[in-house]
C-alpha cells in the first residue's frame, strides 16, 4: 500500500527540521561504533575489573585449550549488557527478578556472556498519585536515563536489553539508550497483569467514594481487587502504551507487549530478546529457515529515524494511547537528534484513524486487548492502510512486517502467525470501519496557550464547553470546593502552577472522580491545567500540559475567576472569552508565597531543584538535559 501523503509530509517536514541535529547524532555514533571493542581498547587494569565477578563457566566459554585465560579477550565472545528496572516493590517490575538468569543462560547457550550491567529506579505514578512523591514522577525520566547511562559507561558492551515497563521507565530507558546508539538493543517488557475487578466497577467506586457513599475500607476493598498481582495495570495507560509504541517502532520481540507474566510463552519471548540482540532471532514462521547468519541486529541510533518515530506516533494515535507520550516521545526523538512538536501529532491525529477501545476509552482492558488481536492486528491494519512506513529496519530482519503477528509457542520453538480478523470488533477494528476518522488526540491552542486533550474517552457531546473559569492554585484547593458544594453548576475547573517549573509537573489523575460526578450530575465541567492527567485522562475533557506555564509567566497566570473559558476540542480552540485589549493589560500573577515555599521542599523533592531550574518546556519534552 502506497504511504499516506500527510504521513510523507510530516516525515519530510520532521527531516528537514532535524537536519543538522540528527546528523551530527549519527556523526556521534559512527565515531563510538568504530572503535576497536572494549577488551583490546582498555587497560588490562580496566578489563580485570570489568570480568571480575563472572561466574567461573562463563570465564571458561572460550577456554578449548583448557589453559586459563580471559575469555572475552581471547575469543571476543559477544558481551551483551542488561540494564534492569526490577523492584520487588511495584507490580509490573517484579516479574523481571529472575531474567538476568534467563538471559544469560540463553546467551551462554549461543556462546556469548552477558552482566546485569546496571539498575535504574522505578516509581509507580499509582502509589504516589496525590501525594509528594508525584513531583519526583516526571523527573524521574531522566534520572532514568542518566541510571541507564551510568550502567552502559562501562562501555564494554557489544549490546544491551533493556527490561522495563512503566510509564517513566521505559521513556527514561530508551533516552539513555540512544545515547549509546552505536549498540544493537532490544527492549524486555514483563506483560500486564490478569484481569481483576473492572476498570468500569473500579471507576465507579471512585466516585462513589467521592461523594462519601461508600468508605476507606471499600474503596481498598475494590483496588485491590482490580491490582492484585504481578504485571501491569490492565487499563491503557502510559505503560501499556508504552508497550504499543515500542512494538510499532520494532524495538520488541514481535508481540511480546502484553503476553501474562507466569506463562511459559512469556518465558520462551524473553529467552528470545537474547537471541535477538545477537543477531540469532528465530524464524517468524515454523519450518521456515532462521534469518540469515550473516544479518545483525542493527544499532538502536540508527533503527530509531524520523521514519520509526512517526510510526510511534501513528500507532498513539490510532489506539488513544496516553497524552504523557506528547512529552516523552518529543524528548525520545531528540535523543536521536530528531526534532517532533505538537503540530506533527495534530497534522498526523488528522488522518489517522482510531481502531481501537481500550480503558478509559472503552470499558474493555488490555487483556481483551490482546485476545482480539493485540498490537500485530493494528500494526497489520496501519500498514494495509498507508499509515505506516513499512520501509523501516526493526530488530528482525523481516522488518515491521514481524511486527503485524502473533507470537504462539509450537512445542519448544516460537513462531508467529497473521492475527486474522478481529476477535472482537467492540475492542478493535479494521482500518476500514474504524471507531472515529481520526486520532485520540487534540491539539489545543488559543489565547491561553498551547494544550492537548485527550478526546477519544470524552463523549461527543462534551467536546464543546463553555462556563466560567474557577480558578485553583493547587488540587487540594478543587477538591476542597467540591466537597463544599461550591462546584455544583457548568465550570471550567483551572488548576495552575502544576508545570515542570514549578513542582515537576505532577499527574492530577485524582481529579477525575469529584470532575466525573459533577459531569454525571449534568453540568458542562472541563478542566484545564498546566499539568498532567496520565494515560487514565477520562470521560471528562481536560486541556492538559498548557504551554507556557503560568510559573514561566502563561497566560494561565491572567486568569481570574468568573472568566468565561471555552473549550472546543472539535475546533481545537482553548481560549479566555475576555475583550483582549484586558487581557493584555491584565497583570501575570505570582504563585503563592506559601505554596511557592512548600515546592520542592522534603521527601526528596530539594535533589531534583536543578531539574526544575533547567527544563525545558512541555512541548519541548520536559528535559532537563537540553
Amino acid at each position: 500500500m502506497k504511504l499516506h501523503p500527510q504521513l510523507e509530509t510530516v516525515t519530510a517536514r520532521i527531516r528537514q527540521r532535524s537536519t543538522a541535529t540528527r546528523s551530527a547524532y549519527l556523526q556521534q555514533i559512527a565515531a563510538a561504533a568504530n572503535r576497536p571493542p572494549g577488551t583490546e581498547r582498555m587497560g588490562c587494569a580496566n578489563v580485570a575489573h570489568a570480568l571480575a565477578a563472572m561466574p567461573d563457566d562463563d570465564k571458561a566459554l572460550a577456554m578449548p585449550t583448557g589453559k586459563p585465560r580471559i575469555p572475552v579477550v581471547a575469543q571476543r565472545a559477544p558481551n551483551i549488557g542488561i540494564v534492569t528496572a526490577y523492584n520487588d516493590m511495584l507490580s509490573a517490575h517484579a516479574p523481571l527478578q529472575h531474567y538476568p538468569d534467563l538471559l544469560k543462560a540463553e546467551a551462554r547457550r549461543l556462546g556469548a556472556t552477558a552482566q546485569v550491567a546496571g539498575g535504574v529506579p522505578a516509581m509507580c505514578d499509582g502509589v504516589t498519585q496525590g501525594t509528594p512523591g508525584m513531583e519526583l514522577s516526571l523527573f524521574s525520566r531522566d534520572a532514568i536515563a542518566m541510571a541507564t547511562a551510568v550502567a552502559l559507561t562501562h562501555d564494554m558492551f557489544d549490546g544491551a536489553l533493556m527490561l522495563g515497563v512503566c510509564d517513566k521507565i521505559v521513556p527514561g530507558l530508551l533516552i539513555g539508550a540512544l545515547h549509546f546508539g552505536h549498540l544493537p538493543m532490544v527492549f524486555v517488557p514483563a506483560g500486564p497483569m490478569t484481569s481483576g475487578l473492572s476498570n468500569t466497577a473500579k471507576s465507579k467506586v471512585r466516585e462513589q467514594a467521592a461523594q462519601g457513599l461508600v468508605g476507606r475500607a471499600e474503596l481498598l476493598q475494590a483496588e485491590s481487587q482490580a491490582y492484585h498481582g504481578m504485571g501491569t495495570c490492565t487499563f491503557y495507560g502510559t505503560a501499556n502504551s508504552n508497550q504499543m509504541l515500542l512494538e510499532a517502532m520494532g524495538l520488541h520481540v514481535p508481540g511480546t507487549a502484553f503476553v501474562n507474566p507466569g506463562q511459559a510463552l512469556r518465558e520462551e519471548l524473553t529467552r528470545e530478546a537474547m537471541r535477538t540482540v545477537l543477531g540469532k532471532a528465530s524464524a517468524l514462521d515454523a519450518g521456515q529457515p532462521a534469518p540469515s547468519e550473516g544479518w545483525r541486529c542493527p544499532p538502536i541510533g540508527e533503527l530509531v529515524d524520523e521514519r520509526c518515530i512517526v510510526n510511534a506516533m501513528v500507532a498513539l494515535l490510532a489506539t488513544g494511547g496516553s497524552t504523557n507520550h506528547l512529552i516523552h516521545w518529543v524528548a525520545v526523538a531528540r535523543a536521536a537528534g530528531i526534532v517532533i512538536d505538537w503540530d506533527d501529532f495534530a497534522a498526523l491525529s488528522s488522518v489517522v484513524p482510531l481502531l481501537t477501545r481500550v480503558y478509559p476509552n472503552g470499558t474493555a482492558d488490555v487483556n481483551a486487548f490482546q485476545a482480539a488481536g493485540g498490537p500485530g492486528y493494528v500494526l497489520r491494519e496501519l500498514r494495509d492502510a498507508g499509515l505506516l512506513h513499512a520501509d523501516v529496519a526493526t530488530v528482525r530482519a523481516e522488518g515491521i512486517d514481524a511486527f503485524t503477528r502473533i507470537p504462539r509457542a509450537q512445542g519448544e520453538a516460537l513462531a508467529w502467525q497473521d492475527p486474522g480478523a478481529t476477535g472482537d470488533d467492540s475492542v478493535v477494528r479494521p482500518a476500514s470501519s474504524p471507531f472515529a476518522a481520526t486520532g485520540g488526540l487534540q491539539l489545543l491552542q488559543g489565547n491561553l496557550g498551547r494544550s492537548v486533550i485527550k478526546v477519544s474517552a470524552v463523549p461527543d457531546d462534551r467536546h464543546v464547553v463553555e462556563a466560567e473559569a474557577r480558578v485553583f492554585d493547587s488540587q487540594e484547593a478543587l477538591h476542597q470546593a467540591f466537597a463544599a458544594g461550591e462546584l455544583e453548576r457548568d465550570v471550567v475547573c483551572v488548576v495552575r502552577w502544576q508545570g515542570p517549573q514549578a513542582n515537576g509537573m505532577p499527574e492530577l489523575h485524582k481529579l477525575t472522580p469529584p470532575l466525573a460526578v459533577l459531569q454525571g450530575k449534568g453540568f458542562k465541567v472541563a478542566l484545564v491545567t498546566d499539568g498532567r492527567m496520565s494515560g487514565a485522562s477520562g470521560k471528562v475533557p481536560a486541556a492538559i500540559h498548557v504551554s507556557p506555564e503560568a510559573a514561566a509567566g502563561g497566560p494561565l497566570a491572567r486568569l481570574r475567576d468568573g472568566d468565561r473559558v471555552r473549550l472546543d476540542a472539535d475546533a481545537g480552540m482553548l481560549q479566555a472569552l475576555v475583550d483582549p485589549q484586558e487581557w493584555a493589560e491584565r497583570p501575570v500573577a505570582e504563585m503563592p508565597p506559601e505554596q511557592a515555599q512548600a515546592n520542592g521542599r522534603g521527601l526528596g523533592r530539594e535533589l531534583f531543584a536543578g531539574m526544575r531550574r533547567n527544563v525545558t518546556t512541555a512541548e519541548e519534552g520536559a528535559c532537563s538535559w537540553l
